[in-house]
């Protein structure tokens, strides 16, 4: 049994209680130290492995694209908003998923909830589909394709999974 499994999150409690006692008397180290040995060594059998992020770079490229979608979603929905509410056609979408990881599923839900006129409803419990409300749903096969393409693929490759 390693002494500093989580080397990381050891260093951070270790600092954030003393940012928090706002001293470094001795008693606050030794206190600190212990926190930042035995939370760790408490904690490690419950955490999951995450896949690991094969390509950070389209990592990087992925989040820089989600928020340029994030600002022009804004001010699509704006325009929608402001024009009259009858042209509206919200609906709901199953999109099929092809990601075997939780975390790749959580980060497309999160992704498409981010994304201003989606909200990620719900994931099938064989996690096959994921259920979208679309505040306004011109054409359904669209919207799945963009979603697949745009978010599912690199999602993917990023996470190999």
């Amino acid at each position: 049994m390693k002494l500093f499994p989580m080397p990381f999150h050891s260093l951070l409690l270790f600092v954030v209680w003393l940012l928090l006692n706002n001293s470094v008397s001795a008693g606050h180290m030794v206190l600190a130290a212990f926190f930042a040995i035995t939370i760790p060594l408490l904690v490690n059998g419950m955490r999951d492995e995450h896949p690991k992020i094969l390509k950070p770079w389209l990592a990087i490229r992925y989040v820089l694209m989600v928020l340029k979608d994030i600002l022009t979603a804004n001010v699509e929905v704006a325009l929608l908003i402001i024009g009259p509410i009858k042209k509206l056609k919200p609906g709901f979408v199953a999109v099929p998923i092809n990601i075997s990881s939780d975390l790749g599923i959580t980060v497309l839900a999160s992704t498409v909830s981010l994304t201003p006129g989606t909200v990620s409803a719900e994931v099938s419990k064989d996690k096959a589909w994921l259920y979208i409300h679309a505040l306004h749903l011109d054409n359904e096969a669209e919207l799945i394709e963009s979603i697949k393409q745009r978010y599912e693929k690199p999602i993917k490759e990023i996470f190999g999974c």
